[in-house]
């Protein structure tokens, strides 16, 4: 219940997902990326996620998943790869991303 209390916090998810290819990348990056217009909800989230070792802030501030945030993003792909499906069942294959981003 706590990693879905946290996972389902706004722009958690997102802010995973900017962070899935392993790069690093400044919190402005992320806000623009993600159109946050909020820099405190950010700033927020990114220090839950922080807290809970998910994400890591490298010098000179950058932004990274952690190896245990690389482990939670592989524990939630099969989640993922239902959306994509079910995106394509109900004919919206537009909101099928995931399975584009794996390309």
């Amino acid at each position: 219940m706590v990693a879905l209390d946290l996972l389902g916090r706004r722009w958690a998810l997102r802010i995973l997902w900017q962070l899935r290819h392993g790069d690093s990348k400044t919190s402005r990056s992320i806000q623009m990326e993600c159109d946050i217009s909020s820099p405190n909800v950010l700033n927020t989230r990114l220090k839950e996620l922080r807290e809970a070792n998910i994400v890591q802030l490298e010098q000179p501030g950058g932004y990274s998943l952690t190896e245990q945030g690389l482990a939670l993003l592989k524990a939630i792909e099969p989640l993922a790869e239902w959306a994509d499906q079910w995106a394509k069942n109900v004919g919206r294959d537009d909101l099928a991303c995931y399975s584009k981003s794996k390309k």
